[in-house]
């Protein structure tokens, strides 16, 4: 299983879901599916704004979980 870890980098960066999702460009709807962990696909050029709005890299908000 793949997690999404965006309230984890959120609460490093102290950083309300509102503003990333302005920073990223998307809807605060489509930020909390990825959050919630009920997205289906995730596109390489939306993870890669948000790993430039959480000064991050892709492994710090992905995360793999067997099970």
């Amino acid at each position: 299983m793949i997690v999404i870890n965006i309230d984890v980098m959120l609460a490093r960066r102290k950083m309300s879901s509102g503003e990333l999702a302005q920073r990223v460009g998307i809807s605060p709807a489509n930020l909390s599916i990825l959050k919630t962990g009920k997205a289906k696909a995730l596109r390489i050029s939306t993870l890669d704004s948000l790993c430039k709005a959480l000064d991050c890299s892709p492994g710090d908000i992905l995360e793999h979980r067997p099970g």
